[in-house]
């Protein structure tokens, strides 16, 4: 997968890695950018600054998402590359509230199924398609201080897996984007434990996803990983999951103080 005139979209274009995202494949001469994010202003910004078309989208809703796909394609053409990315991070535990369980169902993994739902049989038609869709080292490994957020990155990745499974052979493909600690919005509390856990190995900059992204679907990855530590810990929570547990106990342990 090579940038180049590509029509891309990204979603929760509006700050983060979305943004960097945008700015690296315009950069790299994409044919159209579109910059979706659930804040008008927010989009129109990355867009304004990068050359690029805004759109307002929220991912958690089947409808937004299906609108999103359809308007790019009437206006700009066949979408080479969804970046299903927006996501947040909500229910610290098995005590947060059913809303907050929700909504982290709704955009961290049902917008990939919304996309892939919309998506995949324009792209089945047209014998090819791509998507990359970020989930975290979460979703691999877990997150201390962090149950709707790991669990829901869980199931991104489950889905992802089936996606290019079921599809690969009709020319879909995968790629799952996988950092630890970025420096966004979403790490901005430094006190928080889940925080202080991702960020374990050192924060990197949108900036440097981006380049992890460029790199990855170059190679058409099925994992990326910015922190490349993270293939590492999968390999020791496999090896032996019982001392991964207890480790991952400890490690708790230790960030909130518990005894």
């Amino acid at each position: 997968m090579q940038i180049k005139d590509k029509i891309i979209v990204v979603t929760g274009a509006g700050s983060g890695i979305g943004r960097a995202l945008v700015e690296r494949f315009m950069a790299e001469g994409a044919r159209h950018v579109i910059a979706a994010d659930i804040n008008a202003d927010n989009a129109a910004k990355t867009a304004q600054d990068f050359g690029c078309t805004a759109m307002t989208a929220n991912v958690g809703r089947d409808a937004d998402v299906k609108q999103l796909i359809e308007r790019t394609e009437d206006e700009c053409g066949p979408i080479d590359l969804f970046c299903s990315n927006a996501g947040l991070g909500a229910g610290a535990s098995e005590q947060s509230p059913d809303d907050e369980w929700q909504i982290s169902w709704d955009v961290n993994v049902m917008s990939h199924v919304y996309a892939a739902r919309h998506l995949i049989p324009r792209m089945i038609e047209r014998g090819h398609g791509y998507f990359l869709n970020t989930a975290s080292a979460a979703g691999l490994l877990n997150q201390v201080g962090g149950a709707a957020y790991g669990v829901t990155k869980h199931a991104a990745i489950g889905f992802g897996e089936w996606i290019a499974m079921t599809y690969k052979h009709k020319g879909i493909k995968v790629s799952m984007l996988c950092p630890q600690a970025v420096r966004t919005a979403m790490t901005a509390n430094t006190e928080d434990a889940g925080v202080s856990a991702a960020a374990a190995d050192g924060m990197i900059e949108p900036e440097a996803v981006a380049q992890s992204v460029i790199d990855g679907l170059a190679e058409e990855s099925f994992l990326i990983l910015p922190h490349p530590q993270v293939i590492d810990y999968m390999q020791r929570k496999t090896e032996n999951y019982d001392r991964w547990i207890g480790g991952m106990n400890k490690f708790h342990r230790i960030l909130t103080g518990e005894k």
